[in-house]
């Protein structure tokens, strides 16, 4: 029997991966494209361990020297948006220029004056409007890994999409989108608005800017469900807390988890600053 929120599934008598089709569901898309792993089980384990060592002191107990356990391989939904985006924006450019200024000073007891460059700036207002087309924006379809998890993710190689067919994910768990396309494009669109910001940043002219101000028309848009390979870790670090859920881009390696943060850890360290400030106060003489 396969899970609803999966595609995929392994045959119980012979344990053979296999891809269930599904009959048209509203509201849930079929993918159009997916990208293959590229990291082996073995390689993401390294890569989690690495990233464990690495992590602050002020981490709990055990998960520096923790190991990483159950390794999952999984493909995830996200939806890969395009749309031409038409801006008008508005900003005060900032221009350079130097002069020379004369001023009066104290030297030797005695009042002279001397001359110095100073940079100013003058400050024009510059309206205008921007068309570009904005490319390759991966929101997450999925409710089990948020936005902020992919983005963390990111980037993943795009060039190495490919259409998507049933063989591509034969032996792999794959998820079906689990949030809905209105979701999916508020999130897209967010991101797209926030890439023209900051193209319109990059291309002011002048030495600086200030008070910039855009309203966006989004046009042509294109969402294009596509299953990403994300390597799922689990972390059990001590007995009194669930495994740390560790998340390895399954492409390029990338590692991306919430080490909790011990607070008696973090109380110790203050309270070993504050004593030794305590001591410098006293030895410098703060206590007559």
């Amino acid at each position: 029997m396969l899970e609803p929120a999966l595609r995929t599934t392994r045959c119980p008598y012979c344990a053979a991966p296999a891809v269930v089709e599904r009959p048209p569901v509203p509201g849930v898309p079929e993918p159009v494209f997916a990208l293959g792993f590229a990291l082996t089980h073995m390689a993401a384990k390294e890569h989690v361990a690495r990233w464990l060592r690495s992590r602050s002191r002020f981490t709990r107990s055990g998960i520096r020297s923790a190991a990483p356990g159950e390794v999952r391989g999984v493909y995830v939904p996200a939806y890969l948006y395009s749309v031409l985006a038409q801006a008008r924006y508005r900003a005060s450019i900032g221009e350079n220029y130097q002069e020379t200024e004369t001023y009066r000073t104290t030297e030797n007891g005695k009042t002279v004056t001397r001359t110095r460059t100073v940079t100013r700036t003058e400050w024009r207002s510059l309206e205008g409007e921007l068309v570009s087309y904005v490319a390759d924006v991966l929101v997450t379809a999925s409710k089990g890994l948020d936005n902020a998890e992919l983005e963390a993710l990111e980037p993943f190689d795009l060039r190495g999409l490919a259409r998507y067919t049933p063989a591509l994910i034969s032996g792999w768990v794959a998820e079906e989108p689990s949030l809905t396309l209105a979701q999916c494009q508020e999130l897209a669109r967010k991101e797209a608005v926030e890439r023209v910001g900051g193209l319109l940043s990059r291309s002011m002219p002048g030495d600086s800017h200030r008070g910039l101000e855009h309203q966006s028309r989004l046009d042509w848009e294109a969402l294009d469900v596509c299953l990403l390979p994300v390597w799922v870790l689990a972390v059990k670090y001590a007995e009194d807390a669930p495994p740390l859920r560790v998340l390895v881009n399954g492409q390029t390696g990338a590692v991306h988890g919430e080490a909790p943060i011990s607070s008696w850890k973090v109380l110790s360290a203050l309270v070993a600053l504050l004593a030794v400030l305590a001591v410098g106060w006293l030895l410098t003489g703060g206590g007559r």
